[in-house]
This record gives structure tokens, sequence and C-alpha cells, in this order.
């Protein structure tokens, strides 16, 4: 991806969005050429000069200093994700045509400990993910919970894939359009923290060329962190669900994120969930043979 493209694109998308009444600027009526604040305006609030804040805007960010960026945040009225993808954007083009020291490859699978504990927590789903949104990981209701993303045998489980390729999708979230949109948030994301990952940009390149809402979000550059929400879902087996997330990153695990999912007691999503634990319990015992009893088998749901 090219960083100076990504800066670009985003603080122009940042900027057309933020009026001048937002930004506590007088605005003195008559026609604005382009929506939201014009690059002088931003350049008054950011401290700085409009010369300097335009380089950076064109995707000029060499040597540009926190302090710039800080300003710049602050102009833009930047969230806390949006603030960390701009740092992580000037990174990239700071990087120059070499690409920055690898990050830890994104495994296929966790170390046996992490999932001997995920696979403890017996009453709530369970769901590890990497940056690209890869199923790394799940205990056994996690698997029930999202049983419909494992149905695709040629690609790696991805919930990227799901929301946008698989028709059923439409069905299982309940707030699909509002899912969607946070896909593609994270994704732009982990964009921004690992621009030279090749596998999310063939990921990106397949969900563009094949959906064209994906194209059309991606395009607005938004950009979220993954910490805690509610997501709204209709189980096949157990029927609409209400589940809050918390997403907590593993400390021995670097750039995967564990995602749990729990219900009010006494609620009929907490109700659901048990259900689910029920069926998915007696699904593993009739699937599984007499004799195949083991860790390994319970680990991967057999």
């Amino acid at each position: 991806m090219d960083s100076s493209n990504e800066i670009r694109e985003f603080l122009t998308s940042r900027r057309s969005r933020l009026t001048p009444e937002q930004a506590g600027l007088p605005n003195y009526g008559g026609r604005r050429r382009v929506p939201g604040l014009r690059r002088e305006e931003v350049a008054l609030l950011a401290g700085m000069s409009t010369e300097y804040y335009v380089r950076l805007e064109r995707g000029n960010a060499t040597g540009v200093s926190d302090a710039v960026l800080e300003g710049i945040s602050r102009a833009l009225q930047l969230d806390d994700a949006e603030r960390s993808h701009l740092f992580d954007l000037a990174r990239a083009a700071n990087a120059g045509i070499r690409p920055p020291a690898r990050r830890p490859s994104r495994t296929a699978s966790v170390r046996a400990s992490v999932q001997q504990t995920i696979d403890a927590m017996t009453t709530v789903p369970v769901f590890v993910q990497n940056g690209r949104l890869d199923a790394v990981a799940a205990n056994s209701l996690g698997r029930a919970l999202f049983s419909f993303m494992y149905d695709d045998p040629a690609h790696p489980t991805n919930a990227a894939r799901f929301v946008f390729l698989d028709a059923r999708a439409a069905d299982f979230y309940r707030d699909w359009e509002g899912t969607a949109q946070q896909i593609v948030a994270i994704l732009r994301t982990e964009a921004g923290r690992s621009p030279y990952d090749r596998a999310l940009t063939d990921l990106v390149g397949e969900l563009s060329t094949r959906s064209d809402l994906f194209r059309t979000l991606w395009a607005s550059h938004n950009v979220r962190e993954h910490k805690t929400g509610i997501k709204k879902i209709h189980h096949p087996v157990v029927g609409d669900l209400d589940l809050t997330y918390e997403g907590m990153e593993l400390a021995s695990e670097k750039g995967l994120l564990l995602l749990a999912y729990s219900a009010a007691p006494g609620s009929p999503s907490h109700d659901g969930l048990q259900l689910l634990a029920n069926w998915a319990a007696t699904n593993v015992r009739a699937s599984a043979p007499a004799d195949a009893d083991t860790p390994s088998n319970r680990r991967h749901g057999l």
C-alpha cells in the first residue's frame, strides 16, 4: 500500500467531515468549493504554516514530528483510533522504500497452554483472531456460535470474507450493515499498522474485487479499535442473541486478540447461550468416535 496516498486520502477524508462551526471557527458564509474545513483552516488550528500542512496532506511526511501529528490530531478532532492510525501512516512513510523490521508473524494457531485456557472457559464463547480477522483459535462454544464461518474449507476462516462474500451473513448479523462498516474499519486500522503484510493486501484486493460495498467502505478511510461492543446475531439453532464482547490482546501471542462474548444473567440471550452450549456438547459427543476423547480432539471440537 502506498503510504503517501494513504496519508493524503486519510487527512482529506477527516478534513471534509468537519465544519468551521464544529472546529470553533467563524463561518462568514459564501459558497465553499469543498466540504468541511479548508487546508489553511486546519493549519491555523494545528499551529503551523499552510504550506507545511499542504505538503503533509499531499503525502510528504518525511521528518514529521510527533508534535506536528498531535497538533493535526487536535485540529481534526481525531479519536484515539484515528490518532493512532495517523501516527502509523507517518511511521510507514518515514520508513521509505525499505520496510521496517517485520512484526512477529500471525501464526495459524496458538500455544497449547492458550488453547487449554480458552477451552476451560466453558460458559462463554471465545474467539481468537489476528489483525486480518483470520480465526486463529476458539473454544467449543465459540465455534458453535460462529459455525457458519467454519464451513468454507477452501480458505482460512476469516470474519471479513464471511461478512462480505457469504450470503448467510446478512441473516446471521441482525445489524449486518453496521457489522460490515466495523469490519472494514478494523482492516483499515491493521493496514496502517502493517502496510507490508502481503496476506492483508491480498485479502483487501479480493474483497475489493468481489464486493462493491467493501470497495465503497474501504474508500471512506474510517478506522476503529476492536475493544468492546454489542453483537446482535440470529443464530440458526437458538435464535436471536444480544451479546456483549470484550477484546483483550494476548501478551504472549503478539498481534492476536481474544474476544469473549457474554450476556446478562437471566436474560433471553443468556438462556440462549446455555442452550447453544448444550447443543454444541451434544454434537461433539455425537460426532466423535468412542475412543477419541483426547485433549487434542476436544481442543479442535472433534
